[in-house]
């Protein structure tokens, strides 16, 4: 076989996301929410009221006049939240955080006053308003919505007190609590780790304005009345902090007068009952009122604001709070920024205990470890050189799994778990991938069928049925009309030609591409004929099932980046070509949408580990002989994102550098913009002599000795493969690293002799690799090795431009990377060519469907064959994925079970449910 390779991504990180419109345009005249207390009145705009001179004394009646407080603090803080909001929109200019205030009422009080503080400093607003009567679960929903949304930086309640449970509070999460009414956030405050929690903006307002009014709090004796939860924790901590003596009280407590006597600075944190009088407070007390409830949006009676003998600046702890929760959001925003930049991952990675030898289950002849070097790797990377770093491997089909090749989760030390769950169904995407492509092929036999037997009245009214006395088209058959110049929405409105164009999509038969498929391995549905009951009404032809991972939702799959780029790649699929040549596509059949609603899930990448606990995105597995054999685009651009601008992406290809490697620059890197910074090649000693004349290795049947004991010779002729391999990976631009795995049969002189004639061949460095037999520790010098090479730098570039002919296209990948002379297209292959010339897909990339064991077509011919003439013996088109995949002599795209498959050796324990022989 020849030597096989995992491509390494290295960590381009991108800048976060902007966080997009609000979600929900901003309610008229809502209410903002808060935390914990303080508020103020509905008057007008900000700095639109008269502000009055305040007294400001000592505790006891000797003081000086003061500046007035919101024309000073207020605005200093919201500038000073604007002008950080600047510099993190320099290098972020899509930037823009998001307050979401959650209102369970009718109470706008504040709404005004946020909308305006929001806008002066920079920041987008939302309200989300529910019913008064709203229930604590349907508050909840609502705060969880919000939490996950990545747009919103920002999360204020404004619902009634009795909705204020634990529950309720606690649901929010830290990290957006602006007004720090969490537990975390409160308990991180109590702890003294302010700087990494968010504090009550109303108990920093009541301290901000005493200190700015010249009140030295040490030694001060503070009574806070009725204040609860948040707002009375932070107002102490906040106080016990610069040295005063607090004392808590509520409005009833005995002894009250006396408290009030005794204190300095009387906090108010909920109205003032009628039966307590003014008197009780001495002249000269500093009294701040936070008796207005920022949370229902209440006013308390009795004088707002704070009272320096008897004079009262109105409004300013209300005020003040509300431009401090924009400087807490300002704040959150830089906090997700800083996360964005991705410093080294905390990750507790998992100690091996490896065992002598390396337990094993059914050992297989065949394969040389390209998967099982991928995890070494990143094993290599992240648990012993602390380097961020995600493998992104290909999800595995039944059909090896069951058939020849067995699991494909790595193996020995160097494998992902839990295996069991990696090889068997996983999160069913295939099965997702199965369903869909059978839909479709359904879809355009039952087509044929229906436009065969009925008149274009007949055909029209039962794809435009009259519902309910109402006759619509669907919004995929208004597209359908759009694509045919038809500028009509009204059913009636058609005129006969109309009415046959659009019903009918007269498919040619014989040019039908699109076959169903099965997740296994089953030779005798390789050619089959269907349309044999009589309900069928005669019409029958000839198709085949293709294996599932063959499909090309498959290859849609790992090339997409969204769920709208999916559909629209799903839709663009071309099935066939109707009788005058023209394509055929999915969305003509009207079933874009079904077959996006069957992929919702699928497009979503699995999160595993390895066996020493790094992460792996396990994401689709398109046939390396057909497709391209890469794992998906979404994987690797996630990986890319987590690992920051430091770390690694270990993303695998099919196959050697010939077809995976080829096929992963000239496709993949296209559709994704992604560069690799270095390639890892895989290869065996046991390969190499094969590839220098040793005898053929067959799946289940025992080793030769050529392969088990020491020769020099085979290997040094097996070599030649290895530097075309090394020569094909140069024509891109890309450093090569060759990884040696190392079987236990291999001597010291056959390691060193590849090593030396990689190293020779141009390779970057070529690694002994011992993963296999003791994990991530084995293969330490090849991630040494990979960090130094992407550290140079790539000079990338493509094989070919997409601009050529598709006969110059093949022909270069044919002399280039194969080797061969020139290629040889049979009539079928040139009437193709000139099909999709025609239709206008000549521009897309290359995707050659070929033989993995051989540079050539032919599986025997081993080594660096030459001087050979490529067969082309058909052309296809897979238009939704992006490639034309021409195939190369014989191939099938439904493999076959061997005399013995593996899944002799699978079974389960009914006793514990482990699965046993599943390697």
């Amino acid at each position: 076989m020849s030597a096989r390779l995992p491509l390494l991504l290295r960590g381009l990180r991108r800048p976060g996301r902007p966080p997009g419109p609000p979600l929900r345009p901003p309610a008229p005249a809502r209410a903002s929410g808060g935390g914990g207390g303080g508020c103020g009145g509905g008057e007008g705009l900000l700095g639109q009221r008269r502000l009055r001179d305040a007294q400001v004394g000592s505790s006891r009646g000797q003081g000086s006049r003061a500046p007035p407080v919101r024309g000073s603090i207020v605005r200093e803080v919201i500038q000073n939240s604007k002008e950080v909001l600047s510099l993190l929109q320099e290098k972020n200019p899509t930037f823009k955080p998001v307050l979401a205030i959650i209102q369970a009422g009718d109470d706008n009080l504040m709404q005004e006053i946020n909308q305006n503080l929001a806008e002066e400093a920079g920041l987008n607003i939302t309200h989300i308003c529910l019913p008064p009567d709203s229930s604590e679960d349907e508050i909840i929903d609502e705060i969880l919505k919000i939490n996950e949304d990545t747009r919103v930086h920002g999360l204020a309640l404004q619902i009634s007190e009795s909705s204020f449970s634990n529950k309720v509070l606690n649901a929010l999460k830290p990290e957006k609590d602006v007004d720090g009414v969490t537990d975390i956030n409160l308990g991180r405050l109590v702890r003294g780790d302010a700087h990494e929690c968010y504090v009550s903006p109303v108990a920093r307002a009541v301290i901000e304005l005493l200190e700015k009014s010249g009140v030295n709090l040490d030694g001060k004796k503070i009574l806070i009345i009725g204040a609860h939860g948040s707002l009375e924790a932070a107002l102490q901590c906040l106080f016990q902090r610069r040295g005063s003596m607090t004392m808590t009280s509520q409005w009833k407590t005995p002894h009250l007068q006396s408290k009030l006597l005794e204190s300095d600075i009387v906090v108010l944190g909920s109205p003032k009952p009628e039966e307590i009088p003014l008197s009780w407070i001495q002249p000269g007390t500093t009294v701040l009122n936070c008796s207005h409830d920022f949370l229902s949006g209440k006013l308390g009676c009795g004088s707002l604001g704070v009272h320096f003998n008897g004079l009262i600046a109105e409004d300013d702890v209300s005020l003040l709070a509300a431009a401090l929760r924009i400087q807490n959001m300002v704040s959150s925003g830089r906090r997700w920024l800083r996360e964005q930049q991705h410093a080294r991952w905390r990750l507790h990675c998992l100690k091996l205990q490896p065992l002598s030898p390396v337990p094993r289950i059914t050992p297989t002849p065949l394969g040389e470890g390209k998967s099982t070097v991928t995890v070494g790797l990143v094993q290599a990377l992240t648990a012993h050189l602390n380097i961020n770093s995600f493998a992104c491997l290909r999800q595995p089909s039944q059909g090896p799994t069951f058939g020849v090749k067995g699991g494909a989760a790595g193996g020995g030390y160097a494998q992902v778990i839990p295996m069991e769950e990696f090889n068997l169904h996983l999160t069913g995407d295939i099965h997702a991938i199965t369903a869909a492509n059978n839909l479709l092929a359904a879809a355009i036999d039952t087509r044929i069928l229906h436009e065969n037997t009925q008149t274009d009245k007949a055909l029209y009214n039962r794809l435009v049925p009259s519902v309910n006395g109402v006759r619509e088209f669907s919004s995929i058959q208004l597209a359908r009309l759009k694509k045919l110049g038809i500028n009509k929405t009204d059913p009636s409105a058609l005129t006969e030609e109309e009415v046959s164009k659009f019903a009918r999509l007269n498919i040619d038969p014989s040019t039908i591409t699109w076959q169903r498929v099965l997740d296994t391995n089953d030779r005798f549905l390789r050619k089959m004929t269907i349309g044999q009951a009589p309900t069928e009404k005669g019409y029958s032809r000839q198709a085949q099932f293709d294996i599932a991972v063959a499909s090309e939702i498959m290859a849609v799959l790992a090339l997409t980046d969204s769920l709208a780029d999916m559909k629209e790649r799903l839709g663009r699929m071309v099935v066939a070509s109707d009788k005058d040549g023209q394509p055929v596509t999915a969305e003509d059949l009207g079933v874009t949408g079904a077959l996006t609603v069957l992929m919702k899930d699928a497009i979503k990448p699995n999160l595993m580990q390895t066996l020493e606990g790094t992460p792996v995105f396990v994401h689709a597995g398109p046939f390396a002989n057909i497709a391209h054999g890469n794992s998906s685009v979404l994987a690797d651009k996630i990986a890319l994102k987590l690992v920051g601008q430091e770390g690694f992406v270990v993303t695998e290809a099919g196959f050697g550098a010939d077809i995976g490697m080829e096929k992963f620059f000239n496709i993949k890197c296209r559709a994704s913009g992604l560069v690799p910074n270095a390639v890892v090649l895989v290869a065996t000693v046991r390969a190499l002599k094969m590839h220098g004349g040793g005898p053929s290795v067959t799946a289940g049947v025992p080793l030769k000795r050529e392969y088990t004991e020491e020769n020099i010779q085979l290997v040094a002729d097996g070599c030649c493969n290895l530097q075309k391999q090394i020569q094909i990976a140069q024509l891109f631009g890309v450093p090569v690293i060759v990884a040696l795995n190392v079987f236990k049969t291999d001597t010291r002189a056959e390691i060193d002799l590849v090593c030396e004639l990689a190293k020779r061949a141009g390779a970057f460095d070529a690694v002994p690799c011992y993963h296999w037999s003791i994990g991530g520790k084995g293969t330490v010098e090849l991630a040494r090795a990979v960090r130094e090479a992407a550290s140079k730098g790539s000079r990338f570039r493509f094989l070919y431009d997409v601009q050529l002919p598709i006969v110059e296209k093949i022909r270069t990948i044919a002399q280039a990377v194969y080797g061969a002379k020139d290629i040889e297209l049979s009539p079928e292959a040139q009437s193709k060519i000139d099909r999709y010339t025609q239709q206008g897909f000549g521009n897309l990339p290359i995707c050659m469907a070929k033989t993995h064991l051989s540079l050539s077509h032919q599986p025997d011919k081993k080594g660096v064959p030459r001087d050979f003439i490529l067969p082309i013996s058909d052309v296809r088109a897979s238009i939704g994925a992006g490639f034309i995949y021409p195939l190369v002599g014989t191939m099938s795209t439904m493999p076959g079970l061997p005399t013995r498959p593996c899944f002799y050796d699978i079974d389960l324990d009914t006793e514990t449910e482990q699965v046993k022989g599943l390697f």
